[in-house]
């Protein structure tokens, strides 16, 4: 055991940990794993994301956060291929106006260079987004990043209005960073997001972190609007359990939307072994046909794999 509690039978980014991934989905007789919330960005930017968790993170539940894969880009992608990973996303996000057009561009080269990548893109509420948000989508972005947290925007901005509406009607996922965890920001929560879904019903949202540490509130805007969806990025592992546990009283809905609850784990930027994740999904209980769509079946409809 760490000193986090968490059982570690391999070394992280080690042939056995690899050895491992597989075995838990060739146990449940998949082709593969279907990770919706990964983090490639240009190396400046990922690093600075670094700086942040490894100053930052011992404020975040009283919990050091070691960042466990801290390869160069090219190993990185590597490394999810060992673990049998199919389709990957490229989650990056801006904090400030001004960004979000070079991040695209980076993205569209990164997807292109990488064809198991799920082609990624972001905005944020300023002049002009509606005009990059589209050349992103005609560009052939597959799946958006929104982080309300670190953006520090409401997501109801009347800016991103249109936005969204473009969004719903192209049916591209977003996956969107809108709970208050690991740190509440001026617009987490579920209030802004369901004013958002108020008014474009049919945008295919995916709650990243199943909404943490709200998960009850974002479990029921799931079953409320068909098109939303959670990912399982954090949740339920030793580490978030220890200062945002999942209330076990609601595992009767989480199962309840087992057509709706992507695999998510926040690769690399994880305070410990990939393979934790999986495991924390698989000691739920829920059964190996939940567990079949959320590590590869729901994604693959959701994206046409």
């Amino acid at each position: 055991m760490n000193d986090q509690g968490m059982a570690s039978a391999h070394p992280a980014g080690s042939a056995e940990e690899a050895a491992e991934v597989r075995r838990f989905w060739e146990g449940l007789g998949l082709p593969g794993l279907i990770d919706v919330h990964t983090h490639f960005m240009p190396e400046r930017v990922l690093h600075k994301v670094w700086d942040y968790f490894d100053t930052q993170g011992p404020l975040i539940g009283g919990l050091a956060w070691p960042i466990t894969y801290r390869e160069e880009e090219a190993e990185r992608a590597a490394l999810l291929r060992k673990f049998g990973v199919r389709a990957f996303t490229a989650m990056l996000y801006p904090h400030k106006p001004g960004m979000a057009p070079w991040l695209n561009e980076w993205a569209a080269a990164f997807a292109r260079r990488t064809p198991d990548c799920l082609q990624t893109a972001t905005f944020h509420p300023e002049p002009g987004v509606e005009t990059y948000v589209r050349e992103a989508i005609e560009a052939g972005a597959r799946v958006f990043k929104a982080h309300v947290q670190v953006g520090a925007y409401d997501p109801a901005d009347e800016l991103l209005q249109p936005v969204w509406g473009m969004l719903a009607e192209a049916r591209i996922p977003v996956v969107i960073h809108c709970g208050s965890g690991p740190a509440p920001g001026k617009h987490t929560g579920p209030e802004p997001i369901a004013r958002v879904l108020a008014h474009h019903p049919e945008l295919r949202l995916v709650i990243a972190h199943m909404g943490m540490p709200e998960y009850e509130d974002f479990l029921s805007l799931t079953e409320r609007y068909p098109q939303v969806r959670l990912d399982t990025t954090m949740a339920f592992t030793d580490f978030t359990e220890a200062f945002m546990p999942f209330p076990r009283r609601a595992l009767p809905r989480l199962a309840g939307l087992g057509d709706r609850i992507l695999l998510g784990t926040d690769f690399p930027n994880l305070p410990y072994p990939y393979v934790h994740q999986l495991h924390a999904l698989e000691r739920l209980g829920l059964g190996q046909e939940w567990l079949r769509a959320v590590c590869h079946d729901n994604a693959a409809e959701l994206f046409g794999l």
